[in-house]
């Protein structure tokens, strides 16, 4: 484990593809700092209500409360003056805006907790994970395991719905494979 710094805010980001544990890792992390006793706050986006609309929720179901929020700018805006971790789910779903509000954060001194894909569908970096990571002080990249032929899985597979980018959903419409065995659409 890195030691963490002291009298500063920083950024950890929590990347991969679809069912590789993002959220549960997110989940962790903040409850964790809730049994340290520092104050939390949960952010997702308005439109990921696959689960529920006030709670993150992991794909085997471990929750945790959050606010909806419709942009980056309002997690800034009801961010408390007392919150010490701020956790960001789904983060590809805010857009770049989400960089600044990020910084702004941690420039506060605050701990920012951001999870979310790393790449679309297409396999094609998912704006604003690169950004973040470019500026995150701690970096986790995991895996899921292909649902093809079991190797390490680091993409996600649209197998359902249409050609838009954002397509909030769940086993219904993706799958986790591998470099083999993803197929570029």
């Amino acid at each position: 484990m890195q030691p963490h710094p002291k009298d500063t805010g920083w950024i950890e980001v929590i990347c991969g593809s679809m069912f590789s544990g993002k959220t549960q890792e997110l989940i962790r992390r903040l409850k964790l700092a809730q049994i340290a006793r520092q104050t939390v706050q949960v952010f997702k986006p308005h439109l990921d209500d696959r689960y529920a609309h006030d709670q993150i929720v992991s794909h085997d179901q471990h929750r945790l409360p959050s606010e909806a929020v419709e942009s980056a700018g309002e997690i800034l805006e009801r961010a408390k003056p007392e919150t010490v971790v701020v956790g960001i789910d789904e983060a590809q779903f805010f857009g770049v805006e989400l960089v600044r509000a990020c910084e702004s954060l941690a420039n506060q001194g605050r701990r920012v907790i951001v999870a979310g894909l790393d790449q679309d569908y297409r396999g094609v970096p998912f704006d604003p994970m690169p950004q973040l990571l470019a500026v995150a002080e701690y970096i986790t990249k995991n895996l899921a395991i292909c649902v093809v032929c079991g190797n390490p899985a680091n993409r996600s597979q649209r197998i359902g719905g249409g050609a838009d980018r954002i397509e909030v959903g769940a086993t219904e419409m993706y799958e986790a494979r591998c470099r083999k065995c993803f197929q570029a659409l």
